[in-house]
């Protein structure tokens, strides 16, 4: 049954009505029978389905379907940082953002201070119920054989996966591409970093002390801090 909660207080008024009928002795033999509705909310003018309106229905049936459906949808062109999307029964959008300087929060425990930090080129992969991120050098082509690095951050295990802890992100079926991208974006950086996942080092050399000289810096990540995978972008597709 589908929520109606956001239309209580809106009237509906019946429209028309099917009525299916089926040859008792006939197998799979029909008669559909159509029936308006007078302003009492009665039916009347019984009478055979036309093709119009089984035409009529259908077009109805379709155009809310595609409501529905707007998952992923772009609200205008695609937007430049998405480089794949599946569409299929699990979708999910694969994007690219630049080396940028972001607000990053840890826990106590790491004796690291939340503050303004600078991060690389990143990665995206994302679905509706987790997603993965890595890091590429700066100035690289995006190519499916473009190989990629550990994102380097805590929280992130070495095939990219992300534990995200206790946030909670809630996808709506109808969620926009660009508001998809952003929301995940949204919940991984405003999520406290913690620990590392399994041991894995995400970076080459000490992550407490990259991260403490990175603090309030003008400077890009280093590149030299930058771990190499053995995935290449086309193994985010596959």
């Amino acid at each position: 049954m589908n929520n109606r909660t956001n239309d209580f207080g809106v009237l509906y008024q019946p429209e028309k009505a099917i009525l299916i009928y089926r040859k008792q002795q006939g197998g799979q033999h029909f008669y559909v029978e159509c029936y308006d509705f007078n302003e009492q909310g009665n039916p009347i003018n019984a009478h055979p389905l036309s093709v119009r309106e089984a035409t009529g229905f259908a077009k109805a049936l379709q155009t809310a379907e595609k409501k529905q459906s707007g998952f992923l949808t772009p609200k205008g062109l695609m937007p430049d940082k998405v480089l794949y999307m599946n569409t299929d029964s699990n979708p999910f959008v694969i994007w690219k953002t630049p080396a940028q300087v972001v607000k990053l929060l840890f826990t106590v425990s790491l004796g690291l201070e939340n503050g303004n930090y600078p991060v690389p080129d990143l990665i995206w992969k994302a679905g509706k119920n987790g997603m993965g991120i890595f890091a590429v050098e700066a100035g690289t082509a995006i190519t499916m054989e473009t190989p990629l690095f550990s994102a380097p951050f805590f929280n992130t295990y070495e095939k990219g996966s992300v534990c995200m802890g206790n946030v909670s992100l809630n996808i709506p079926s109808h969620c926009a591409l660009e508001d998809f991208m952003a929301s995940w974006e949204r919940a991984f950086f405003n999520s406290y970093f913690s620990h590392m996942m399994d041991g894995h080092n995400p970076v080459n050399g000490n992550m407490i002390q990259l991260y403490k000289s990175l603090l309030n810096s003008t400077k890009p990540f280093p590149a030299k801090a930058l771990k190499k995978t053995k995935y290449l972008l086309k193994h985010l597709i596959n």
